[in-house]
């Protein structure tokens, strides 16, 4: 299977790689050209890998360095002040823009797609934050439903990561260079340790990165210990984290880089539940726990292309093949006292093997007079996504009767059948420049295949409920753009966009087969149909230096929303399924006709020559089911952030307030989190006595505020009182880097 899909994969990548990879040999004569001012121009950075989906002006950036400078650890710091329009679910492991999550917002890490694993019945569902902050050079966060670059995925937006390169270590004039650092998160009682080192000879680069990190549970506002339902402080945990990164690179005269990229990332977690623990209960002090796992490896080979004439089939270029696995595990373990005694194990696991290519080739053409930047690339990926559920109990092999206590304890079984997938991307659009008018408009369009192939597995036959393989799911899907730019003076420009976007059904979608006679079922559906949006944006964007503002607005109209509901008898009958069977319901994926989302988004940042800055940003969105009227309880509440800082050569600090407003009384959400305001501080420090020293520190919720995240509780049932799903109160980090 694996040498198989390896081989369909290779087919498929030559094809794209000679249109987006393979410019003709432009060998330029270099003679007399200054020593190393060719290789400086040949510097690649890793963003040039993931430029196509962020090439966008619904797209902003956030460097390295402001991440550094932030503190920016985790998705969930990302979106505290620097991107108050994205946020973390904590409860299904995504990342949420523009009330969308899950599979709904693309991730790709250097031009490869981190896929969304989905569970669907033992919470093992994520994936997408398998990464290292550390190991970033840049995060792009494209806002909207833009299928036309990103393919399948796109609709609430997308987060385009890119990790280091050895360049980035290396300060001008010197061939080696290097960091190391460490850092301490209250938040967690966390403390970390990084470093890397890079080195260049000639054309050739190499970087070598890692780091290691260990934590304990994210603190509540919660004041309560013990064991049981009265508890809210957060349950004892422990977690260790890990990442490496290696890349080289090897840079010709000719304007061509090859490189080879390998990379792993590993988080394991530990958690003492002592809130399911009571003294008399089935779970009893001290034998409950919960294991969590995330773990993500990769090695890819990378081209990039900068033409050194005009000449060239393509001004640039550039294409990675790889291999990439990703795996998400979620487990109990314990000993129960009063349902089925004895000990008991669960741990789900879900995985996801892929082999693919992508790219993209760039040229600029005078045609008729006007200004042509055409754009061709795509994407081929080919895999495996297989979930498989293991444990231990006292219950025997069976099967069992319905409604006997070890009905539904099954185990050592797939939920779902393995799926091999196939999909397919080509895209072009065309930005025509209409002469010294600074108008632009870029038609674009991308055609998407993609092919769902259910396996016959053993460990599938083993499901009490298996009747017979599903069927498989084939389709394609069209999806166009326009986009108008016009430079109004050269610090102003003004946008629109028209564009389209998809999401095909995940495995779990599709294929879920959860349950037992006799007690209830959760089943996927092969005849669902892929999400579709229209989307509409309007935006300006000026910077003049000091003074830099980006205001949106959009709409964003989707069809086919992929939901859940429970079926009536009827509609069990029309499935095949008796009268009875599953007397606790049957509960079916579906696709539901119409949701729309709606907001405007805020930014403005000031800087004055006496050091001081003035910052503010604000992020609105309303999300409404059209056919009943309620607000959508996925889209985040109002969100405004106001900031001020100063800064000099040695020297900084900024505040900022953080003001978010409750959610809608007319929402889906189960939880109705109420409005909250928070201070955080932070300063850093870089004496002109230690070269390459630089020291961060912040506090965070100086005020001690007790408040709730709308996103990660919507559909949160509370076991707990209220408190022990509180936001952490005052933290501080601090982190010591020296660079050499």
């Amino acid at each position: 299977m694996v040498a198989g899909s390896f081989r369909s994969t290779l087919l498929a990548g030559s094809a794209l790689a000679l249109l987006v990879s393979v410019p003709p040999a432009v060998a330029q004569d270099t003679a007399g050209a200054a020593p190393g001012t060719l290789l400086e121009r040949l510097t690649v950075k890793s963003g040039e890998s993931a430029k196509g989906v962020a090439d966008t002006p619904l797209a902003t950036e956030t460097t390295g360095e402001e991440l550094t400078e932030a503190q920016i650890t985790s998705i969930d710091d990302l979106g505290r002040a620097l991107e108050p329009g994205v946020s973390f679910n904590s409860a299904n492991g995504s990342v949420n823009i523009r009330g969308l999550d899950g599979p709904r917002v693309l991730t790709t890490i250097d031009g490869i797609q981190i896929p969304y694993l989905q569970d669907g019945a033992r919470e093992a569902s994520g994936g997408i934050n398998s990464f290292d902050f550390n190991t970033l050079d840049a995060i792009n966060i494209v806002r909207g439903g833009d299928s036309s670059r990103g393919g399948s995925g796109a609709l609430g937006g997308a987060m385009v990561l890119s990790t280091m390169e050895p360049e980035d270590l290396l300060e001008e004039g010197r061939d080696t260079g290097g960091y190391v650092k460490t850092i301490f998160d209250s938040k967690d009682m966390s403390i970390g340790g990084f470093a890397g080192v890079a080195a260049r000879m000639n054309g050739t680069s190499v970087l070598f990165q890692g780091g290691y990190r260990i934590g304990h549970e994210t603190e509540s506002q919660g004041d309560v210990g013990g064991y049981g339902p009265t508890r809210t402080e957060a349950n004892p945990a422990d977690y260790d984290e890990n990442n490496l990164l290696f890349k080289i690179r090897q840079a010709t005269e000719s304007g061509h880089t090859f490189g080879l990229t390998a990379e792993r990332y590993d988080i394991d977690t530990d958690t003492d539940l002592m809130s399911e623990q009571t003294p008399a209960g089935n779970y009893r002090p001290g034998n409950w726990w919960e294991m969590e796992g995330i773990r993500r490896e990769r090695i890819s080979f990378d081209y990039d292309y900068e033409a050194m004439g005009d000449d060239s089939f393509f001004d640039s270029a550039n294409a990675v093949l790889y291999w990439q696995r990703l795996g998400r595990s979620s487990g109990n373990d314990g000993y129960r006292h009063t349902s089925v005694i004895g000990n008991y194990s669960r741990l789900s696991e879900v995985t996801n093997d892929s082999y693919g290519l992508s790219g993209l080739g760039e040229k600029t053409l005078e045609l008729g007079g006007l200004s042509h930047k055409i754009t061709l690339g795509g994407n081929f990926a080919t895999g495996k996504t297989s979930q498989y559920s293991s444990g231990v109990d006292t219950c025997g092999p069976g099967p069992f009767p319905p409604f006997n206590a070890c009905n539904f304890l099954h185990t050592n079984q797939s939920d779902m059948p393995d799926v091999d997938s196939t999909q397919l991307g080509i895209y072009i659009d065309d930005e025509i420049s209409f002469g010294d008018s600074g108008f632009s408009l870029t038609p674009g369009v991308r055609f998407d295949w993609y092919d769902h192939s259910p396996k016959d597995t053993a460990s599938y036959r083993s499901n009490p409920n298996f009747t017979g393989m599903p069927a498989g799911q084939s389709e394609s899907q069209f999806s166009p753009k326009l986009l108008g730019k016009y430079e109004v003076t050269p610090e102003l420009d003004v946008f629109a966009q028209w564009s389209m976007a998809f999401r095909a059904p995940t495995a779990s979608e599709l294929y879920l087969d959860y349950g037992a006679p006799g007690t209830y079922l959760r089943i996927g559906n092969p005849d669902m149909k892929p999400e579709s949006s229209n989307g509409f944006e309007i935006g300006a964007a000026y910077d003049n230096g000091s003074l830099r503002g980006r205001a949106t607005a959009f709409y964003n109209r989707y069809k086919n929303f992929i939901d859940t509901r429970g079926l009536s008898a009827a509609e069990q009958a029309g499935l095949g399924i008796a009268p009875g069977t599953y007397p606790f319901g049957v509960t079916q994926s579906i696709n539901r006709a119409n949701v729309e989302i709606y907001g405007a988004e805020l930014s403005l940042e000031k800087q004055f020559d006496s050091g001081f800055s003035l910052n503010g940003a604000l992020a609105y969105a309303r999300g409404v089911d059209r056919d009943t009227g309620q607000v959508l309880g996925s889209v985040a509440p109002f969100k405004a952030v106001l900031g001020a800082g100063y800064a000099t050569e040695t020297w900084g600090a900024n505040v900022n307030w953080i003001g978010v407003a409750s959610v809608s009384d007319n929402s889906t959400a189960n939880y109705k989190a109420k409005s909250y305001g928070l201070v955080d501080a932070t300063a850093w420090w870089k004496p002109e006595q230690l070269k390459g020293f630089s020291v961060q520190a912040g506090v965070y919720n100086i005020f001690d505020e007790t408040y709730y995240d709308s996103v990660s509780l919507r559909d949160v049932t509370m076991a707990q009182p209220e408190a022990y799903y509180s936001e952490p109160g005052r933290t501080f980090k601090v982190s010591i880097t020296q660079r050499f």
